[in-house]
């Protein structure tokens, strides 16, 4: 059957579930959702969801159910990963960390992002409808705002990461030998961060900057 990740590819909520899928040996593939236009992805959810990522795998269609949820993930887990994702001896400390991770850090670090990206869009559509859901959501003349605050964010990120790296000071993934979900939340901050060079990681974070061709080459075993 196939599976479909229907996405936005530089979204730190994305990038997870795609890495998680290569390394679990998935095959898939990914369809880009418009700014301007979500009506495939109404058409998917019944009217239901209109936010990414989207998951069809065959006739099943997966989304998150609520703003906290990891409804998509724990699919993934539960239909390729085997518990790898989630296993139960790390699900308490999962919980704190992918939270802090998808709230605290993401809510500086797209900050960062934001600006620069809405730069490179270059239809004039899909740019006006990313701005405008931008504004509505945090005011008007937000980017520009986050632009000029670059250098305060860019030490607010560097101090919300740094945990991230004592934890890889002492294991090749957060929590020991293999990656468990929060890894891969933790790829999408970090991809979406750097996103086409936009960022980069901090020169001081040399844990973080060397797990990053780690997570990325990892696979599980079959």
């Amino acid at each position: 059957m196939a599976v479909v990740v229907h996405q936005l590819e530089h979204s730190p909520y994305c990038i997870p579930i795609t890495a998680a899928l290569r390394a679990l040996g998935v095959r898939f593939r990914t369809v880009q959702v418009s700014y301007g236009d979500r009506t495939p992805i109404f058409r998917l959810t019944q009217g239901r969801y209109h936010q990414v990522p989207v998951l069809v795998d065959g006739k099943v269609v997966v989304y998150e159910s609520a703003a906290d949820t990891l409804d998509v993930a724990r699919h993934v887990d539960r239909r390729w990963g085997g518990g790898r994702l989630f296993p139960a001896e790390h699900e308490g400390v999962q919980r704190i960390v992918v939270a802090h991770l998808e709230n605290e850090v993401e809510g500086t670090t797209f900050r960062l992002v934001d600006p620069k990206f809405s730069d490179t869009v270059t239809d004039d559509r899909e740019r006006m409808f990313l701005v405008r859901f931008k504004e509505r959501k945090f005011g008007r003349g937000c980017l520009e705002v986050w632009r000029r605050q670059a250098p305060e964010l860019r030490a607010q990120a560097e101090a919300l990461l740094t945990p991230y790296d004592l934890m890889l000071q002492g294991h090749p993934f957060l929590l020991g030998a293999a990656p468990v979900y929060a890894d891969f939340a933790l790829y999408g901050i970090v991809g979406n961060l750097t996103y086409r060079g936009i960022n980069r990681l901090p020169a001081k974070l040399k844990a973080l900057r060397a797990w990053v061709p780690r997570i990325e080459a990892f696979r599980y075993a079959r």
